[in-house]
């Protein structure tokens, strides 16, 4: 059984309206994912209890990752000279360090190949100075955002364990769609800045206009332990608390 509780800890409105209409964005609580679970399990017992026809999944695409078993350990990585000096000159957003963490780092010398790197890395250098920001994750691409993890910041957990982007996040999608009947979008998002990974290949919706319902990362930043959000057109606007979430209680 589920009920709706004020338990949203992100602390962002339910309500959101993109262009005229209106949305709820209902965050949903799990236990702790790990390695050993399953997307599909999760999504049944946490989500289909409360998914109606129309409604639109968002999944924090780092509980798929998980569950594809997409994770560097830190013991299995040597971190180069090269990664600790580039990681120095990353500038530290309110999200967190990302590749300024030399094992972060280390991984996208890996995954990209130093040439494309170190190109980055010149042309960041330079343009920074007129200020031209984001250049050097234009060319290393989806290598060097799409690595979470290496940190303690929200669950110890992680403080060894990078997590890479999920595998094939569009056939994923179409998995959970074509077995739980479910229209799932697999999405990486942070309090700066919002990436559509995967949505069903049939979805009517657009990358644009998804980006708008969760712009404001819903499913919070630190350890709300929320990685599904589940969205709900309204008919009209409800005079709705502020925070709310779903959240399993009972058998």
């Amino acid at each position: 059984m589920y009920e709706i509780n004020e338990k949203l800890t992100s602390g962002k409105p339910i309500l959101k309206k993109v262009n005229k209409d209106y949305f709820t964005r209902h965050a949903i609580k799990t236990h702790f994912v790990t390695e050993k679970d399953n997307y599909l399990d999760l999504i049944s017992n946490y989500v289909k209890p409360q998914y109606n026809k129309g409604d639109i999944l968002i999944i924090c695409e780092k509980i798929i990752a998980l569950c594809q078993k997409r994770v560097v350990y830190s013991d299995e990585l040597k971190v180069s000279k090269l990664a600790k000096f580039l990681s120095r000159f990353v500038n530290v957003t309110p999200a967190g360090k990302g590749i300024g963490n030399p094992e972060k780092m280390e991984v996208v010398l890996q995954k990209a190949g130093i040439i494309r790197v170190l190109i980055g890395a010149l042309a960041a250098a330079l343009t920074r100075p007129f200020g031209i920001k984001g250049l050097f994750y234009k060319i290393v691409k989806s290598e060097s955002q799409e690595i979470d993890g290496f940190n303690d910041n929200a669950f110890d957990y992680y403080k060894d364990k990078g997590i890479l982007s999920p595998k094939n996040p569009e056939q994923v999608c179409n998995e959970i769609k074509n077995k739980l009947n479910i229209n799932a979008v697999i999405a990486d998002a942070n309090d700066l800045n919002v990436e559509i990974l995967g949505k069903p290949t049939d979805s009517k919706y657009s990358d644009s206009f998804l980006k708008q319902i969760i712009e404001d990362n819903p499913a919070g930043q630190h350890n709300e332990q929320t990685p599904f959000i589940l969205v709900k057109k309204e008919k009209v606007k409800k005079n709705l608390t502020k925070n709310a979430t779903y959240q399993k209680v009972g058998k």
